[in-house]
């Protein structure tokens, strides 16, 4: 019998089961029961799954984003860094032309690959880059060759990069070596992938690479290096500046000649490797390898001097290119004959250092420059820096300001023995005469004589007026004893006094730039025209008395068969400085012998190692 709910009480509703709603169709078809089940899950762990990997993503995503702004975040503006300001250039050359030095940050002209020998890209590909034109920027097969070699070598003996990786590396970044440096490379690397095609990344490469010695680009490279724009090179030019970029401070041909042409030598034969030439025209270029003698060992004093007041001569001017003074012959006679002399009388007779300058008596030009030894171990120039007592070498200041008082070469003087407020000088070796000509006096450097000439120009104070007058700048002693010499001076100021009795009594400034150019435009070269400061007359009288010194006098080793000279020696207390100054016309050249700490040479005096050294420049460099 059905039961109803009692009237007024709703139905109480049915309790479910404990397998749930289902559980009476699962209980009727227990077959189907797995079925039913086994969608819903399915259906559960696909979504489970998406989820991860849409999360994944996500943070993978914001990981990626992460770890690419922790190696972008300084990457510098390439647009900005391709058209990067630099150092200007000095660029200086001999009087003849001929690359003397270089300074700052030096660029040739624009080199254009169409205008360029084919082999002179094909060179830096072979051995650089030999999939260039086939990689997208970085080159996977190149890395991989590469870690295979430096495996089997246990070393690293390749490397992997690219050229667009060297290129950005050279353009944008450090040399610093971390991973996150190489990874901004390939990321740049692939920018100027992008932006470029091939023949505009090997020109830019081309015009922009390092290549040692201060030489941005291959046609730099090759003025410096071979005195000939880039387009002119030969093959085994070519394969020198192509081997250049793996080591172009230690590779070039400036630091190491023999270093750069086997160098050379291995681009050449990478060269016949890939087909571009032939094993046997590698071998035949190989053996015409011969790289010009450099211009001058140690001219590097000269080239400081002519440096000294470019801010001053030529503000503002950039890249400037200078046509110098300098006569390479003669320098290199200069600086041969001087280590010569100091390696080995020199060094018997303890004299450590020495300078030489020659200066071109008619206008002031300097010639030659040597500050030194050795400008490698000492730059300090004792040509035109160093100020000592002059000596001897400065009595004939005395003797012209006694000519301009009246005196003449054939006056008689005393030479005995005088004193002057407890002040003796002394005659050394000299055997007195009584008197002689004041012409013989200056022949024979007699000391007492010299005071007197002193005496008889108008006083010290007279003498040290003509001294200024002709460049010298002291300070000077006021008393007698400045006619042997106690002032101080430097070896350029005493040659340039010495030119004004070479060249008619004519004060010139010693200068060494001729010819000034910036961006292919002539620029004033700041000049002091020769000045007047003795008469014609006391010119030809100096020059006469100055001959007598060689000819029978204190400087006789001085004296060069077939040449008119004249000069005049000086040593200073203790021979602790040796001088020699003398007319070799057109030059005055000056010499000075001692020891940087002022210590004594053994019986070094003006007249020996001196004069023999003039003699041996004048007989060597002069025609």
């Amino acid at each position: 019998m059905a039961r109803f709910p009692a009237r007024g009480r709703p139905a109480a509703p049915p309790l479910p089961s404990p397998a749930g709603p289902s559980a009476k169709s699962s209980a009727a078809s227990p077959a189907a029961s797995p079925g039913a089940r086994n969608p819903p899950r399915r259906r559960g762990g696909v979504g489970a799954w998406l989820r991860r990997l849409l999360l994944l993503a996500i943070w993978g995503s914001v990981a990626a984003a992460a770890l690419l702004l922790f190696f972008a975040w300084d990457l510098p503006r390439p647009e900005e860094a391709l058209a990067t300001t630099r150092r200007p250039s000095v660029t200086l050359e001999a009087a003849d032309g001929r690359l003397l030095s270089t300074h700052g940050d030096l660029y040739g002209e624009v080199a254009r690959l169409d205008d360029l020998p084919a082999f002179l890209p094909g060179a830096l590909m072979a051995v650089e880059d030999r999939r260039f034109r086939e990689h997208f920027g970085l080159d996977p097969v190149g890395l991989a060759r590469a870690a295979l070699a430096n495996l089997r070598a246990r070393r690293v003996v390749q490397g992997g990069s690219t050229l667009t990786q060297q290129l950005a590396k050279n353009l944008f970044l450090t040399p610093e070596r971390s991973l996150r440096r190489k990874v901004q490379e390939a990321m740049l690397a692939l920018w100027l992938e992008r932006r470029f095609t091939k023949d505009q990344l090997l020109e830019i490469y081309l015009n922009r690479v390092y290549l040692g010695a201060g030489a941005y680009g291959v046609d730099a490279a090759a003025r410096l290096y071979f005195g000939v724009p880039a387009r002119r090179v030969t093959l085994w030019q070519a394969a020198i500046l192509a081997g250049l970029p793996k080591a172009p401070s230690r590779l070039n041909p400036r630091a190491a000649p023999d270093a750069a042409i086997r160098r050379g030598a291995e681009v050449l034969d990478a060269m016949a490797g890939t087909g571009l030439i032939t094993p046997r025209r590698a071998a035949q270029e190989a053996e015409r390898m011969a790289l010009p003698r450099r211009p001058s060992g140690d001219a590097g004093w000269f080239s400081d001097w002519v440096r000294d007041d470019l801010a001053e001569n030529y503000p503002g001017a950039g890249d400037l290119v200078l046509r110098t003074t300098l006569d390479l012959k003669l320098q290199a006679v200069v600086e041969a004959r001087l280590e010569a002399l100091l390696s080995g009388p020199g060094a018997v007779a303890r004299a450590g250092q020495g300078a030489v300058l020659a200066l071109d008596m008619r206008d002031g030009a300097v010639r030659a420059m040597a500050g030194g030894r050795s400008y490698r171990a000492s730059p300090f120039n004792r040509a035109v820096t160093a100020r000592r007592q002059p000596g001897s070498v400065f009595k004939p200041v005395v003797w012209l300001a006694a000519l301009e008082a009246g005196a003449t070469p054939e006056e008689a003087v005393s030479d005995a023995p005088l004193t002057l407020g407890g002040w003796s000088p002394r005659n050394g070796a000299w055997r007195g005469r009584g008197t002689l000509s004041l012409e013989e006096a200056l022949a024979h450097s007699v000391n007492t004589a010299a005071v007197r000439v002193l005496l008889r120009a108008g006083g010290a104070r007279r003498v040290a007026e003509t001294a200024r007058r002709l460049g010298l700048r002291g300070p000077f002693p006021d008393n007698a004893a400045l006619a042997l010499g106690t002032a101080e001076a430097t070896l350029l100021d005493l040659v340039a006094a010495y030119a004004a009795f070479g060249n008619g009594g004519l004060l010139v400034e010693p200068h060494g730039v001729t010819r000034a150019e910036s961006a292919r435009r002539l620029l004033a070269v700041p000049r002091t025209a020769p000045q007047r400061v003795l008469s014609a007359e006391h010119a030809a009288m100096m020059r006469r008395m100055l001959g007598a010194v060689v000819a029978r006098g204190t400087g006789r080793a001085a004296l060069v068969q077939g040449k008119v000279v004249g000069g005049k020696t000086g040593t200073t207390q203790d021979f602790r400085d040796a001088w020699f100054i003398g007319l070799a016309p057109p030059l005055a050249i000056g010499v000075w012998l001692g020891n940087d700490d002022a210590s004594p040479m053994d019986d070094v005096r003006g007249g020996t190692l001196p004069a023999q050294l003039f003699r041996e420049i004048v007989e060597e460099g002069l025609p």
